[in-house]
């Protein structure tokens, strides 16, 4: 009888380290994603800058603005 409980408080443990163990491991997981998806953001800003620089540039072929409508 004292033999089973201690084997039941040791396998108790061990699934309290278990379970610990991966909590950290889902906890780096985590990490890596949430500073994978700052770089992303961070690119992303980045491009749209870039974007709406090369957008808002010089229009060469454009009309100009202050031509008058003929008749």
């Amino acid at each position: 009888m004292n033999m089973e409980i201690r084997n039941l408080k040791s396998e108790g443990g061990m699934i309290t380290v278990l379970f610990i163990a991966l909590l950290a491991i889902m906890m780096v997981f985590v990490m890596v994603q949430t500073q994978a998806l700052i770089r992303l953001r961070r690119e992303v800003k980045l491009l749209e800058h870039q974007q709406i620089k090369r957008l808002n540039g010089p229009q060469t072929n454009s009309l100009s603005a202050n031509l008058t409508p003929t008749k």
